[in-house]
């Protein structure tokens, strides 16, 4: 099977994550993998904010739980965190922002790096404490947060996956 269908087959998200810092190289294909989405007119609205830093990434952690009404670590332990946001000027921001998400997760499970997509960056980034992590790293402009991409080593192996619905496709 080819190494590309097979690598979109086999990825699942995951929610356990070991505390192991994946390589800086390793961090570095997977961001390069997130500039070739595609974009709508070749704009490339979205940014991506690398967040390794523990301190920082505890703190979009706890944003992200309040906004979620709960007590737990959204990001399951996953010592990276990848902040996708778009350019909202730009009228496929939100297509654009997700078709990175996706390389990004597909790129990491390409390189033995399990991933997990989580929401809640819009309603993070619309805060003003968003707005003054945005500002502190002198990012300008109106940005829709995404999502987080959450990358690590799991913790225990990917379940198999579900059977796919009847119906999934139609031909004409």
């Amino acid at each position: 099977m080819n190494e590309v269908l097979k690598c979109l087959e086999e990825r699942r998200s995951c929610r356990s994550y070991n505390p192991d810092m994946i390589p800086e190289d390793v961090l570095n294909q997977i961001l390069e993998a997130g500039t070739y989405a595609a974009t709508g007119m070749g704009k490339q609205s979205p940014i991506m904010i690398a967040v390794t830093d523990q301190k920082v990434r505890d703190q979009l952690s706890a944003m992200n739980a309040k906004i979620m009404g709960v007590n737990i670590d959204p990001f399951y332990g996953a010592p990276v965190v990848i902040v996708v946001l778009a350019n909202r000027a730009v009228p496929t921001c939100l297509y654009d922002g997700s078709l990175v998400m996706g390389n990004l997760m597909n790129a990491a499970h390409s390189l033995g790096i399990a991933s997990c997509w989580i929401h809640r960056a819009r309603e993070e980034f619309e805060s003003e404490e968003g707005k003054e992590i945005l500002k502190s790293l002198d990012i300008e402009g109106d940005f829709e947060g995404i999502g987080h991409c959450i990358l690590g080593y799991p913790a225990s192996e990917a379940k198999a996956p579900v059977p796919r619905k009847e119906n999934y496709i139609y031909r004409i």
